[in-house]
């Protein structure tokens, strides 16, 4: 018989696994999730509760540690940049412009309207960030498989510009919600508001609502109406897209847009949404920035190389002559035919850049094709040619034949496939014949060419095909005209260069120009030889546009289908390069060196150099000793020059009673030069190893060897010529 089990009885451990637990009513399993459901919630709200309290403690710290409101509302972005002329005169001040600062009642209600309704419709009710904005975003961006997009609040956006940079990091995002709240918490949001709308950048150097209402309406921002609110609104989001200056119909599309946020939001009714026509809006136009731009675009980005990193405002004394630059200006606009651009760049005797212009419109297009652009140069290259033919032997005066001519398979040909047979070089030059550079090029190494371009300046990469003796290598038109201005510089180095020095707004000298060291780059009659062909190519060459009333040494550049036309030259101590040519390298009808840009150069340079004495050029090719016709002297050695010493190494006075004569050269293989007398052999001592050398055929024709000079090639630059 079965026991029964009294009431009161403890169940056995296999009835509480049976029955779901121990003792009264069994568990269920839904109630043991609620059980660790009621403790996460716990644990959460005290880790919430843990973090609220380090947040809102971080947040009063910071806030305690923010400036004052006057304080922000002194402080002002960026760096203030005065650039100088040679003169001193103030030519251009960069950096941020500040109009008036408007308090929270003097700006325009339609201003707050427009700018809250685009960046940020929950401005009055979030504090700081907005975790509505921050959830809606996140969700859009899992739900489109896109990148998160802005969610910065105006007060996280004034946070960013008084006190961050604008990295896209986390940390950076993380610091930027902390003082937005503490900006919250220690202002009002009229006050926030007042300090956006004052600080703001709105692009072109206008930050506050102020300064972009004077530059973009030519009134104060007191004054907006609607549609103007919204287009200054409209470019918080891309100052630089946006910007009526930059792009009218990018402005008033962004303006529409604006329109439309307030009346979603309730900021201005349906009716007059319908009524705004942004395009009748009247845009101040903006006045022509001269082409002083272009120079200032060349010379700032230098002085993270000049300078140590400095956020003081600075003057910046420069080279730029304004009359010069008003001058060269005015040249390029006359003279560049239509459709195309022109540049120019001109430098004085040390390298000084006295004006550049990168373009006929700084408003148009700001890129600067005087420093940037690589085109090629055309017949102006022949410079480095006719450079590397003087210095390996030839003169103006000698004889060269203009003929049809090939080289390894390419044949050039002349402009109007005229040929003049036999002329001499200077004239070659002044034409500009091109089967002749090809003939000098291909006799003296067309590498020998390219590193005579490399050593003149030219800084873009160089081929040694036959046809690069044609201008087929891109160029920088400043390279080449410094390049001239070495020539201009009887053959030494010239480094161009814009500043002269930079000091604070104090005084404090920052940086002063030092002159770099100089290089004789070749010898003073090379230059001399260059420099009458290239006068020869303005007085009766190419060239004869370019001619001022003074001496003028240049030459003209044409490129293939008149796509690129140069000239470039100097006169009184200026060296002068004209460009021009369209951006896309289309042709331009009738461009050539000899016509527009030798015309601009000519205007221009007539007003560069009224002010200077006219000096006449170094033309006269003075050849050196060991170029000169040989002789005995020159063979054997003058023997007061030598000193000599015996087997020992005692040293044998010149002119002593033991100084041997004739031959005083050891014989070929190196042996050593006897004498009559008992002191031993002798060994020359030339105290002038400098002296080049000759070679074996040189001095057998030169002493009536018995090898004939005939049917010989010049295996020399010093060999002479064969009959």
């Amino acid at each position: 018989m079965a026991r029964k089990r009294s009431v009161g009885s403890k169940a056995s451990p296999r009835d509480r696994v049976r029955n779901g637990g121990g003792g009264g009513k069994p568990p269920k399993r839904q109630g043991l999730l609620g059980y660790w459901f009621k403790r996460a919630v716990l644990w959460g709200a005290a880790l919430a509760l843990l973090g609220a309290a380090a947040l809102g403690t971080a947040v009063y710290f910071a806030s305690r540690n923010l400036p004052s409101y006057t304080q922000l509302r002194a402080s002002e972005a960026g760096q203030t940049i005065v650039i100088r002329a040679r003169d001193g005169s103030e030519v251009v001040s960069l950096g941020p412009s500040y109009g008036k600062w408007l308090s929270s009642e003097e700006i325009p209600k339609v201003m707050k309207d427009a700018m809250i309704s685009v960046e940020d419709r929950r401005f009055y009710s979030h504090f700081g960030i907005d975790p509505i904005g921050l959830v809606r975003a996140v969700w859009v961006s899992f739900r489109d498989d896109t990148r998160t997009s802005a969610t910065s609040t105006i007060t996280q956006q004034l946070a960013r510009n008084l006190f961050l940079n604008s990295n896209r990091t986390f940390d950076r995002k993380a610091r930027e919600a902390l003082l937005a709240m503490a900006l919250e918490w220690k202002f009002s949001k009229e006050q926030i508001l007042e300090l956006y709308l004052n600080k703001v950048y709105f692009g072109g150097g206008s930050y506050g609502i102020d300064s972009a209402s004077r530059k973009f309406f030519s009134h104060s921002a007191e004054d907006l109406s609607l549609s103007e609110a919204a287009i200054i609104a409209g470019l918080v989001k891309a100052p630089s897209r946006y910007s009526p200056t930059a792009d009218v119909q990018a402005a008033l599309g962004r303006a529409n847009v604006v329109i439309g946020q307030m009346r979603k939001y309730g900021a201005i009714g349906p009716e007059e949404a319908a009524s705004v026509d942004v395009s009748a809006v009247k845009l101040q136009k903006e006045r022509g920035q001269n082409s002083i731009r272009y120079f200032t675009d060349w010379v700032l980005p230098q002085l993270d190389l000049l300078l140590p990193n400095t956020s003081e405002a600075l003057e910046v004394w420069t080279t730029l002559d304004a009359d010069m630059q008003r001058e060269a200006t005015e040249a390029i606009k006359a003279n560049t035919p239509s459709g195309a651009q022109g540049a120019l760049v001109s430098l004085d005797r040390d390298g000084a850049v006295l004006a550049l212009v990168g373009g006929t419109d700084y408003v148009e297009t700001n890129y600067n094709r005087a420093v940037n652009a690589v085109r090629q140069p055309g017949s102006a290259w022949k410079l480095f040619v006719y450079l590397s033919a003087l210095e390996a032997g030839y003169t103006p005066d000698d004889r060269v034949i203009d003929e049809p001519v090939t080289i390894n398979g390419w044949s050039p040909r002349n402009s109007g496939n005229n040929y003049a047979g036999e002329i001499d070089v200077r004239s070659a030059f002044a034409y500009s014949k091109n089967t002749v550079a090809a003939q000098l090029g291909n006799e003296v190494g067309f590498g020998t060419v390219a590193a005579m371009a490399r050593r003149f300046g030219i800084s873009t990469p160089v081929n040694t095909m036959p046809s690069m003796v044609l201008g087929t290598s891109d160029v920088r038109l400043i390279d080449m005209a410094r390049a001239f201005a070495a020539v201009s510089a009887h053959g030494r180095s010239v480094e161009p260069y814009g500043v002269t020095k930079v000091t604070t707004v104090d005084g404090d000298l920052l940086y002063e120009h030092k002159p770099g060291r100089s290089y004789q780059l070749v010898p003073e009659y090379v230059a001399a030889g260059i420099t009458d062909l290239l006068q020869s190519a303005v007085t009766v060459g190419t060239g004869r546009a370019a001619q001022i009333g003074r001496p003028v040494a240049g030459k003209t550049g044409t490129t293939s289908s008149n796509k690129d036309g140069w000239f470039l030259g100097f006169s009184s101590g200026i060296t002068t390069g004209v460009w021009m040519g369209r951006d896309d390298a289309k042709a331009v009808r009738g461009l050539s060196g000899g016509a527009a840009p030798a015309r601009a150069f000519a205007a221009f340079m007539r007003s560069a150099v009224k002010d200077r004495p006219a000096e006449k050029f170094d033309t006269e090719v003075k050849l050196p000793e060991w170029r000169l016709e040989p002789d005995d002297e020159f063979l054997y050695g003058d023997p007061d020059e030598y000193f000599y010493v015996d087997e020992q190494g005692n040293l044998v006075e010149p002119g002593g009673p033991n100084l041997p004569r004739g031959n005083a050269f050891p014989p070929e293989g190196g042996g050593a030069v006897g004498n009559s007398d008992d002191t031993g052999p002798l060994v020359p001592v030339n105290p002038n190893p400098a002296r080049p050398a000759v070679n074996e055929d040189f001095l057998e024709r030169a002493t009536g060897g018995s090898n004939p000079p005939a049917n010989r090639e010049r295996s020399s630059p010093l060999d002479p010529p064969a009959d």
